[in-house]
């Protein structure tokens, strides 16, 4: 494909107006058909509203019910949270909502034809499947899973179901991602061999140190529903607030921000799991009492033949969230939401100076006239420069939520299934497990 070409913006993704975005047949371009994807699961009523329910109302909560106020054709019913104070933040946001904490109450309403799932990881295999039980679509934040053995009971009960179901992996359906994929399936990199990724964040926030809200207590709190499965301990408000900290609520570092990377890398490569993974980190600076890493490092081998190095460091900002995707005849780089760099590699002569430094003099100097050289080993033509970095242009399209309400009213496949979400959150695990356990671990192993 001609570099021109490639570097052309996205058209498919181009953004109409919010109010027209799920009235545009363009938008329907974005869904692409994959192998074992759900068939039509068409939700919409006659009035063209679908009605949803919200269980988790916390910081990611609050966000996707505020996208979903905004969406033509959805219709946020009610909320579940275990906190007084994210209920009330969800009234200010709107004042016709139902409020509860208990989220069974959401499942058992017939007006309820979706959920939104934005709860800490351990609640998300019995709350995905009570939902799919009870009849609802379903929309389930990254990572889909908790464990590794969870990805393979949420496929199948989706596929019992008929119902569909959404992973909430933006990353995977940005416009950035669909021309990343455009330019790898081109050719224009040649053979890839190694991707490279991380999420670099430099504060407390990013280390999930929250601040804690002054009227926690366990009068504001239902702490025994938030423990859930998990072991019992005594209320702590701070593990409430900074649960990705824990184990026994979060997969960490690899479950919150590797997922992103991995739902990308994954289209962008158009392949499933990684062969295998090593993983090295440790509790580096945030020593508050938290057990999963602020380091991590893991190497994971693909099938395909390419290598993925990827990183988070919640100690220095340095590079943010970036992919770089390397190959035998050019690089690809983004380095943000819209950005993207193709690097194309310089052209080694077969000529070697370096190779024969340690030949007699007449022996190198005829084998350099033999390649058409100087006898004292210089070209006679110039060598060709390396083309000069190339800019691509991105342009923005639906969002990962309306797309989900476009699924739904469209009746068009899931843009993040059951079977990718376990692919992605299935990698985040095998890293874990190899950091837990000192040694590499296998998906076939895991499988």
């Amino acid at each position: 494909m001609p570099w021109k070409q490639l570097c052309d913006p996205v058209k498919m993704t181009t953004v109409p107006p919010r109010r027209d975005v799920l009235r545009t047949a363009g938008a329907a371009t974005l869904f692409r058909l994959v192998e074992g994807a759900a068939g039509p699961l068409k939700a919409a009523p006659a009035n063209g509203q679908i009605g949803m329910g919200f269980i988790g109302s916390g910081i990611r909560g609050s966000q996707l019910l505020r996208d979903f106020l905004q969406i033509p054709g959805a219709r946020p019913l009610a909320v579940c949270d275990l906190y007084d104070g994210h209920l009330a933040r969800a009234r200010e946001q709107a004042e016709s909502l139902d409020l509860t904490k208990d989220y069974e109450k959401i499942l058992g309403r017939r007006d309820i034809d979706a959920v939104v799932i934005a709860t800490p990881d351990h609640w998300h295999l019995p709350m995905t499947l009570a939902a799919l039980s009870a009849g609802k679509h379903v929309y389930v934040e990254k990572p889909m899973t908790w464990r590794f053995e969870e990805g393979p009971v949420i496929i199948d009960a989706v596929k019992k179901a008929g119902k569909l179901l959404q992973v909430g992996s933006g990353a995977k359906t940005s416009a950035v991602t669909a021309k990343m994929r455009e330019i790898v399936k081109s050719g224009a990199l040649g053979k890839v061999n190694m991707v490279r990724c991380c999420d670099h964040r430099n504060n407390p926030q990013g280390a999930w140190v929250y601040p804690i809200p002054p009227d926690a207590s366990e009068k504001t709190i239902d702490w025994a529903r938030f423990l859930g499965s998990a072991k019992k301990r005594p209320f702590d408000a701070r593990t409430f607030f900074r649960w990705r900290c824990w184990w026994d609520y979060s997969g960490g570092v690899a479950t919150d921000l590797y997922v992103h990377l991995l739902s990308q890398l994954h289209e962008v490569m158009d392949v499933r799991g990684p062969k295998s993974a090593v993983s090295q980190g440790g509790i580096f600076r945030w020593k508050d009492g938290r057990e999963v890493p602020d380091l991590m490092s893991t190497s994971f081998e693909y099938e395909a033949g390419f290598l993925v190095d990827m990183y988070v460091n919640l100690d220095n900002a340095y590079a943010g969230r970036s992919m770089t995707v390397m190959g035998t005849d050019a690089t690809l780089i983004q380095s943000g939401p819209d950005s993207l760099t193709l690097i194309e590699e310089t052209k080694a002569s077969d000529v070697q100076s370096y190779g024969t430094i340690a030949w007699p003099k007449a022996m190198r100097a005829a084998y350099f006239e033999k390649h058409g050289w100087t006898a004292a080993g210089r070209p006679k033509t110039p060598p060709l420069r390396a083309a000069k970095p190339k800019e691509i242009a991105i342009e923005r399209g639906p969002s990962h939520s309306e797309l989900f309400i476009l699924s739904l009213r469209e009746g068009k496949p899931s843009v993040e299934n059951a079977d990718e979400g376990h692919y992605a959150a299935g990698a985040a695990h095998l890293a874990n497990i190899a950091y837990r356990n000192g040694r590499r671990a296998t998906w076939e192993t895991k499988a």
